[in-house]
């Protein structure tokens, strides 16, 4: 199965918990129909992405990077490469480089999706059809910072998502959370 084939299987099976997170859901898949390149960076107007909300065992704490082009409080994530197999495996993926843990338990359905513009390659604005995730950390995972990508990675509380961030971000991480202390 391709990672395209697996992107469409992931989100034709996935339950969406609202009607604006469907209306996504079918957008994304309307996305991958009309664009065999879906997956890739260089897809226009926009492109799948994988992203991760990296939570401590007992959901109160989470991960987050200083994101370097962005400047703001951000998940882990990022663009699908050629050797990903899945969203699944691209989202894990991310979240191990950028964060330097490696034993992450990616949950095994995505948490939720964001629809974002972002300047993908230093040129004008590409829209990030963005798949999320949510991983269990380790006990005492220790947090290794990815020079490329990040000018500081930190645990934080849930409650407390440092500025500069988003709305999604802070949602994400609510979600993820939530998601994480029912998977117990």
């Amino acid at each position: 199965m391709s990672l395209h084939d697996d992107a469409r299987a992931v989100l034709t099976s996935w339950a969406a918990p609202d009607p604006r997170q469907d209306e996504l859901r079918r957008s994304y898949l309307h996305h991958l129909d009309t664009h065999p390149d879906a997956m890739w960076r260089d897809c226009r107007p926009g492109h799948l992405t994988a992203s991760t909300a990296i939570i401590d065992a007992s959901g109160h704490h989470v991960v987050l990077v200083l994101h370097r082009l962005m400047g703001m409080w951000l998940q882990t994530g990022g663009h699908c490469e050629a050797g990903d197999a899945t969203l699944a495996a691209a989202a894990l993926r991310e979240a191990e480089e950028e964060s330097g843990i490696s034993g992450l338990r990616l949950l095994p359905v995505p948490v939720s999706l964001d629809r974002h513009e972002v300047p993908c390659g230093g040129g004008d604005g590409s829209l990030h059809l963005d798949v999320r995730f949510a991983a269990i950390a380790p006990e005492g995972a220790a947090l290794v910072r990815s020079e490329a990508e990040s000018d500081d990675l930190r645990w934080f509380s849930v409650d407390a998502v440092p500025e500069p961030t988003d709305d999604a971000c802070r949602t994400l991480v609510g979600e993820a959370a939530a998601a994480v202390r029912r998977a117990g």
